[in-house]
């Protein structure tokens, strides 16, 4: 088919069926008409307005929106980390009041103990839930040969890449077997060839455990390779602009960057994130830039 006339909410049969399934799956998280204020000596500031939406269970959502639409916020909030001026937040049903064992986080930065081996950070949590030392190993081992770290259990963080410690803290997240794994820009600050590679290592995780994500990301390409559905925010205040499901069949891989689904989801969320400029051309200053030249070579480069 011509990529130039696939429409993103075109679905093939299975990608259909798919749906109609995780549909009728159980809801895990349900956040109904979410406000966050913020409130200072200058005034308010509405980081969130009026958010609802819903994730099912093992449905992979990923977020996105421009920079200042309350991505973070959100996802402090789901996390319970971080209060909320009105609305709901229910996990399996229940209000979110404060952080709890049924909700894993998983940050940008790695947030291990440095003085903790990677054992000891995977088992940290269980340790401090009251589980023994020797059932704490049992389980934190299992993890981290889930994640493909097992050969690395007695090194320490500093020892480790940028992709080796996200594995970690995936794992430490994932032994107290959440309800729901939050992860804000996990990948962001690695290299891109490490970003593709835990991509592929976080879907391989995510169809073998049972759990639901929650994905907050700026690469758009990064959005439709993982998601099910994508929750797009606008800013100023953060808005739900639209929920999209994602039309590119899975297993997903970085070969379908360029089908036609994937091209016509893209163009989709950059029309929604980079609105065409609404100010007329001839209102727009035309700044031209003062060089000043570093060199006295004689001949030209172009």
């Amino acid at each position: 088919m011509d990529n130039t006339t696939h429409d993103y909410l075109s679905q093939s049969d299975a990608v259909k069926a798919r749906f109609d399934k995780l549909k009728q799956r159980e809801v895990i998280l349900e956040v109904k008409g979410l406000n966050k204020v913020y409130k200072s000596a200058q005034g308010e500031t509405t980081a969130l307005s009026n958010v609802s939406f819903k994730t099912h269970r093992r449905e992979f959502v990923c977020v996105i929106g421009p920079s200042g639409c309350g991505k973070s916020t959100l996802i402090r909030i789901l996390a319970g980390l971080e209060s909320y001026s009105g609305g709901q937040v229910l996990l399996d049903g229940k209000p979110v009041t404060g952080p709890g064992r049924d909700r894993g986080m998983v940050f940008q930065g790695y947030t291990l103990f440095p003085w903790l081996t990677v054992r000891k950070n995977v088992m940290f949590g269980l340790e401090m839930n009251g589980m023994s030392s020797e059932e704490a190993r049992r389980e934190a081992d299992l993890w981290l040969e889930l994640v493909g770290l097992e050969r690395f259990a007695s090194a320490y963080p500093h020892q480790l890449s940028g992709g080796m410690k996200q594995r970690v803290a995936i794992a430490r997240a994932l032994v107290n077997q959440p309800r729901i794994l939050l992860m804000d820009e996990p990948f962001g600050a690695l290299d891109a060839q490490t970003r593709c590679k835990m991509q592929a290592h976080l879907l391989d995780i995510w169809r073998n455990v049972d759990v639901t994500i929650l994905f907050i990301t700026h690469d758009l390409d990064e959005a439709i390779l993982l998601a099910d559905r994508i929750l797009v925010l606008k800013a100023n205040p953060g808005e739900v602009q639209e929920l999209i499901e994602v039309p590119v069949p899975r297993p997903r891989s970085v070969d379908q960057l360029f089908t036609p689904e994937f091209i016509a989801t893209k163009a989709r969320l950059e029309a929604l994130i980079h609105p065409p400029a609404s100010i007329a051309s001839d209102e727009v200053e035309t700044v031209k830039p003062h060089m000043i030249r570093f060199t006295n070579v004689a001949d030209n480069v172009e």
